[in-house]
């Protein structure tokens, strides 16, 4: 199976400005992404899509392809799938290929094995789309009702039940999909037919959206050594 890797990254942001190409440990936060992508993916199938100049002259010298996207599909309320299907019939022009690896920007929380590990997991599996995920099993929701009142939504408060006795449950934290062309090309949809989850650990959870999340993640990248990879 021929898997692409597509990398959205728009220019503008609202938490933070250019905040794809944000200094973040040392290097622009897209850079991360690549640089974790080319351990594992050959160069030349590695696409970024954006609007920005600034991105694109960061895809050359780390001499990955680029796809120019459209304004109409770089606005704040433009969804991911429109995006991917822009790109996918842009790679389209120039060979055939059969699912698509989709890296997030902002969660440069990982390492190459987590790209190598989903990509096995979703070949062996037969999978026809995979996300990763982070485990929170000690988690307890609550929200307030019409009244303001707080309830519990995913236990009961009036019979806790022992942590090892708590069923597994699973964040999807957002770090990268993979899924197959036909999908999304028929459904409009990252996610479909045979799902898989790939867990990942606790700590690679946490993605940028704001200036607070941007020294927490530096804090964490600097802390697991992550910060080393060339």
């Amino acid at each position: 199976m021929k898997i692409e890797a597509i990398i959205l990254a728009r220019k503008n942001s609202k938490g933070i400005q250019n905040k794809n190409i944000v200094n973040f440990c040392g290097r622009p936060l897209i850079e991360w992404t690549i640089i974790q992508l080319k351990k594992i993916i050959n160069e030349n199938n590695i696409w970024v899509s954006s609007d920005s100049e600034e991105i694109i002259k960061i895809s050359k010298k780390n001499k990955v392809n680029f796809i120019f996207r459209p304004s109409s599909l770089s606005k704040d309320n433009s969804i991911s799938e429109d995006a991917w299907l822009h790109a996918i019939n842009e790679i389209e022009k120039k060979r055939e290929f059969d699912a698509i690896l989709a890296p997030q920007v902002t969660s440069p929380i990982r390492e190459s094995k987590d790209f190598k590990n989903g990509i096995d997991l979703f070949l062996n599996s037969r999978a026809d789309s995979l996300l990763s995920v982070s485990e929170v099993e000690d988690y307890f929701f609550w929200e307030l009702n019409n009244q303001d009142e707080p309830i519990s939504i995913n236990y009961d408060y009036e019979n806790r039940k022992m942590r090892q006795f708590i069923k597994k449950k699973y964040l999807e934290n957002g770090s990268f999909y993979i899924f197959k062309k036909n999908l999304i090309k028929k459904f409009n949809c990252r996610l479909g037919g045979k799902i898989v989850i790939l867990p990942m650990e606790k700590y690679k959870m946490y993605q940028i959206d704001n200036i607070s999340d941007l020294k927490l993640c530096s804090v964490i990248m600097k802390g697991y050594k992550l910060n080393e990879q060339k």
